[in-house]
């Protein structure tokens, strides 16, 4: 992977929040709506609010990648927004255009969410990104760039239609297409969330799942650094094409009760994430579901101001900052600004 080299980097590390924020539109290939699945997603409800709270407490930025369909008012409203050219998907069952839903969020808060999505504009630091219009999937087959592009196109209108910008990019199951970039540039998206380095992070398909060897391992990741302590250079981040790759660092798995025992491990795992970024003046980027959290919301909110806690406290120490991917895209395409104009001014002199 080419990267545009710049020759001087802040003096600061930072710390970097991204949710993939979906509700059920994010797993409904695997949960029915109905199911006992449900009682997690409705959580979200509570989720969100309590979420900002913390990042008000701390000052920290974040990112929540946003599935298009969630900012529709109405049925009405989301077919207003919805593309023509539809993803075309070999297993049509993917496709999320069939499943039932209500008629606005106030009947179905699984598959709306204008006014959570409205509380998160409202909040200090924080950037909605997108997750895609119809949580996407940008690698299965039958798909194609035009229907992307479609896909894409009605994420940033409905996205407009509240006031929202589009800048960042998650993609679902970090089905990336490299092949697809310039479709992101044109439609004002600056910044995506990388894969995190490692075997068990891989995209996936979603008939191949992830095998008992990638789930595990991603669950003792989160305990002890199987694939190390990741950080990224602030050099390393922007592509020839300009978009900035920015990859996750540690996924932030839900609290467990039943492993209450090792939380404390889970949370020096990360803590010496932080340290490293903010020594190394480099970055970490932590990430999570809101839905996940849906189910211990006490445990899940303790464990984050736990993380939220050894960030302020490097913030003081080291000048360590918090930034939105958003945020980023600007830091990393500045350097680039400056160091061509010294090279300008190396070859006038």
């Amino acid at each position: 992977m080419e990267h545009i080299e710049t020759r001087k980097a802040p003096e600061f590390g930072a710390l970097v929040i991204s949710l993939d924020f979906a509700i059920h539109w994010g797993v409904r290939y695997r949960y029915p709506a109905r199911g006992a699945y449900a009682a997690s997603l409705v959580g979200v409800r509570r989720v969100v609010p309590e979420m900002l709270r913390v990042f008000g407490e701390f000052d920290v930025a974040a990112t929540w990648a946003t599935v298009g369909f969630l900012f529709a008012r109405s049925r009405e409203e989301l077919r207003q927004f919805s593309p023509a050219a539809r993803p075309s998907y070999a297993d049509a069952s993917l496709s999320p255009y069939n499943e039932e839903i209500g008629d606005s969020e106030s009947d179905d808060p699984l598959h709306y969410a204008p006014s959570l999505i409205a509380a998160i504009r409202a909040a200090p630091r924080q950037e909605i990104g997108t997750h895609t219009f119809s949580h996407y999937y940008c690698q299965e087959p039958g798909q194609n760039r035009e229907e992307f592009r479609a896909d894409l196109a009605s994420a940033a209108a409905i996205a407009q239609q509240h006031n929202v910008q589009l800048r960042s990019i998650v993609f679902p199951r970090n089905q990336r297409n490299p092949e697809y970039d310039d479709v992101l540039l044109s439609t004002g998206i600056r910044c995506f969330r990388g894969n995190t380095p490692g075997w068990m992070y891989s995209a996936t398909l979603l008939k191949d799942g992830k095998g008992p060897l990638m789930r595990g391992g991603r669950l003792l990741n989160a305990y002890v650094p199987l694939s190390g302590l990741r950080t990224s250079r602030w050099d390393r981040l922007l592509q020839p094409n300009g978009l900035c790759n920015l990859p996750a660092s540690l996924f932030l798995k839900p609290y467990s009760s039943r492993l209450r025992q090792f939380e404390s491990i889970r949370v020096q795992r990360i803590a010496s994430l932080i340290h490293r970024a903010a020594v190394s003046r480099e970055i970490v980027h932590l990430y999570c579901h809101p839905h996940n959290f849906g189910g211990n919301l006490e445990g899940n909110m303790s464990t984050l101001r736990a993380i939220l806690s050894t960030f302020a406290r490097y913030r003081e120490s080291h000048g360590m900052q918090s930034l939105s991917m958003g945020g980023v895209a600007d830091v990393a395409g500045g350097l680039a600004e400056r160091s061509a104009q010294r090279r300008a001014l190396s070859v006038e002199r």
